[in-house]
C-alpha cells in the first residue's frame, strides 16, 4: 500500500512539475518574444512556399540551388522554433499572412528571367525585414529561448541575404564600353 502511494506521489510530481514548468516559460516571454515566434514562423512558412515556387518556375540552376538551400534552412528554423513557442503555449499560424500570400500568388504569375528578378527581390526585402525582427528580439525580447532562436538564426538569415545580393548582381547586365 505504501508502494502505490510513493509510486502515485512521484507521478504526481512529474505531472505537476512539467505543468510548473510550463508556466515558468510562459511567465518570461514579453509581448516581443510572442511577436517574434509568430512572425518568424509565418516568414519560414513564406520562404519555404516560395522557394518551391523558384523550384518549379525558374529556369536558373542558381536560383533552383539558393531555393533548395532556403527550403532547407527554413525548414530547420521552423523545427527549433516550433517546441518553443509550444512550451511557452504560443500558437503559431498555419500559414503565412495576406501580404506574404499575396506575394507568392504574384510570383506565382511570372516564369523565366521576369520569375528570377521578383523572387530575387522578394527575398531581398524579406531577409531584409527578418534581420530587423531578429534586432528587435535581441534588444526588447525577455525569453532567454526565444533570444536564442533569434541569435542562432541571424547568421543563417544575414547568408541569405548575401546569396540573394550575390544572385542579383550576377543577374544584372554589365554596364558596356561606348561602341567603337
Amino acid at each position: 500500500m505504501i508502494r502505490r502511494i510513493v509510486v502515485l506521489l512521484a507521478a504526481m510530481l512529474v505531472v505537476l512539475g512539467g505543468a510548473v514548468q510550463a508556466a515558468v516559460a510562459q511567465s518570461n516571454l514579453n509581448e516581443q518574444d510572442r511577436k517574434f515566434l509568430v512572425q518568424a514562423h509565418r516568414g519560414n512558412l513564406a520562404e519555404i512556399l516560395s522557394s518551391r515556387l523558384a523550384l518549379r518556375k525558374s529556369d536558373s540552376q542558381d536560383i533552383k540551388n539558393i531555393a533548395q538551400k532556403f527550403i532547407t534552412d527554413h525548414t530547420t528554423l521552423d523545427g527549433k522554433l516550433r517546441p518553443v513557442a509550444e512550451r511557452a503555449g504560443v500558437q503559431l499560424p498555419d500559414r503565412p499572412n495576406k501580404m506574404q500570400r499575396e506575394q507568392i500568388k504574384k510570383l506565382s504569375s511570372l516564369s523565366g528571367s521576369s520569375f528570377d528578378s521578383a523572387w530575387l527581390a522578394a527575398q531581398a526585402a524579406s531577409h531584409r525585414m527578418t534581420l530587423k525582427l531578429i534586432d528587435r528580439e535581441l534588444t526588447d525580447g525577455s525569453s532567454p529561448a526565444v533570444k536564442k532562436l533569434a541569435e542562432g538564426a541571424r547568421p543563417i538569415v544575414r547568408g541569405h541575404l548575401r546569396l540573394v545580393r550575390e544572385a542579383r548582381a550576377s543577374e544584372s547586365p554589365s554596364p558596356s564600353g561606348s561602341p567603337s
